[in-house]
């Protein structure tokens, strides 16, 4: 019985995996999440991620091979994840948990950088909070989310909304995959000695 379940859920993320592989809207706004990327990293700026729970194991999962290394030897991009545990804790404590995403891009942010907001749902109140700090201070969001008409992805510039159905850790699947896939596409145009 239990093997059976491994099989169904094997198979309900391949069928996940197809669904972005036909996804041709998605794609495209793959391509210009990394462009964004590019564009900033050109110019100086950097890129915050950020999202809660295992959305910012992903944010951190993002920073962490931009700033250190993907597949082969670069130089390390600027990346920062909104993840030191003090700051969180203190604005947490002194502000509300609303405010522990927003508070950091207001502090660290600057027009030309670039904020990835994560939220599977597309909702989380903090995450939303963080792209209206982003979008004051004059930066480019990226929204990864898997939720078309959730707020995310009506308030971002780009809008990344993977197509895996009704349940989170599905959309995170895919959220890793279009992840390494944005590293690889801002490698290919800052490193393409690593792609020869």
């Amino acid at each position: 019985m239990a093997k059976e379940h491994v099989k169904a859920a094997l198979l309900e993320a391949r069928s996940a995996l197809d669904a972005l592989i036909e996804a041709d809207q998605t794609q495209e706004a793959i391509v210009r999440a990394s462009e964004l990327m590019v564009e900033a990293i050109r110019s100086g700026g950097k890129i915050l991620s950020c999202g809660n729970g295992g959305s910012l194991c992903d944010a951190m999962h993002f920073a962490e091979e931009m700033t250190g290394r993907f597949r082969s030897d670069r130089p390390g991009y600027a990346a920062i994840a909104i993840s030191d545990p003090s700051h969180m804790s203190c604005v947490g404590n002194d502000y509300g948990y609303h405010a522990v995403f927003s508070r950091y891009v207001q502090a660290v942010g600057q027009k030309g950088d670039v904020l990835l907001a994560i939220t599977t749902s597309g909702t989380s109140g903090n995450v939303l909070d963080a792209v209206e700090a982003a979008l004051e201070k004059g930066m480019k969001v990226i929204g990864l989310t898997g939720k078309v008409d959730s707020p995310l992805a009506q308030r971002a510039d780009v809008a990344i909304v993977t197509p895996a159905g009704r349940w989170a850790d599905r959309v995170q699947e895919l959220h890793i995959k279009t992840i390494h896939i944005m590293i690889e596409l801002v490698e290919r145009q800052l490193a393409p000695q690593n792609y020869i």
